[in-house]
């Protein structure tokens, strides 16, 4: 156990950031070559200005009118993207663990806020996941991978609250919310998750032509 311990606290967090790194760089790369090669244009009209615009605008609550129109589904998502990446770099055993590892330290959360925040992801989850069963429109459009994504992303914080909690068991969870949040970090680069990184590039592209093109909002 303690050697098992050793290889996910130590060489698999290290493949698992390389992974995530270099699939990550791999994908901005292939998008930008596609980009030039089938979409040339939207080079020459692509706008600072009207792209940070459009940014901004999408990353406030309830500012698009879609959003409005979908409030329940808005807050949702918005509070478990808040969450989902709060939680991971503000909680405090994580942020001890970089101290320890690589001598780098930042504030954190209190624990109290930080199980708040955890419970919130997995309710989201949840709430996704009803979404998939309940509602016809999108279960039409569900397919194993959406189901599986959902169930990757909640398992590190289920497991970790679990371990956190120090519950029967903690051990085992603790082992378990390492390797799940592990293999989420080298899921995203190839999954549906990689749209983290494409959301600034594609928000970019349609504020600068609707804003610089057509003299039109995006929202």
């Amino acid at each position: 156990m303690h050697a098992v311990f050793n290889f996910v606290r130590g060489p698999m967090a290290g493949i698992a950031f390389a992974v995530f790194i270099i699939g990550c760089l791999y994908q901005m790369a292939s998008m930008w070559r596609l980009a030039r090669k089938k979409d040339a244009v939207v080079f020459h009209y692509f706008s600072l200005f009207y792209a940070l615009r459009s940014i901004i605008h999408w990353m406030v609550p309830f500012a698009a009118l879609n959003m409005r129109r979908h409030p329940v589904m808005t807050g949702v998502t918005f509070v478990f993207h808040l969450c989902l990446f709060a939680v991971p770099f503000f909680l405090s055993s994580h942020a001890i663990l970089f101290k320890e590892s690589w001598d780098v330290s930042w504030a954190w959360l209190p624990d109290g806020i930080a199980d708040i925040m955890t419970l919130a992801v997995m309710g989201a989850c949840l709430f996704f996941l009803g979404r998939r069963i309940f509602l016809r429109e999108v279960r039409y459009l569900t397919t194993v991978s959406d189901v599986l994504i959902l169930f990757c992303v909640a398992l590190p914080f289920f497991s970790g609250f679990w371990a956190g909690q120090q519950w029967p068991g903690f051990p085992v969870m603790t082992l378990v919310h390492m390797i799940s949040g592990e293999i989420l970090l080298m899921l995203i680069p190839f999954t549906r998750l990689r749209h983290m990184l494409f959301f600034p590039v594609i928000r970019g592209y349609m504020g600068s032509e609707f804003g610089a093109v057509r003299r039109a909002r995006d929202w």
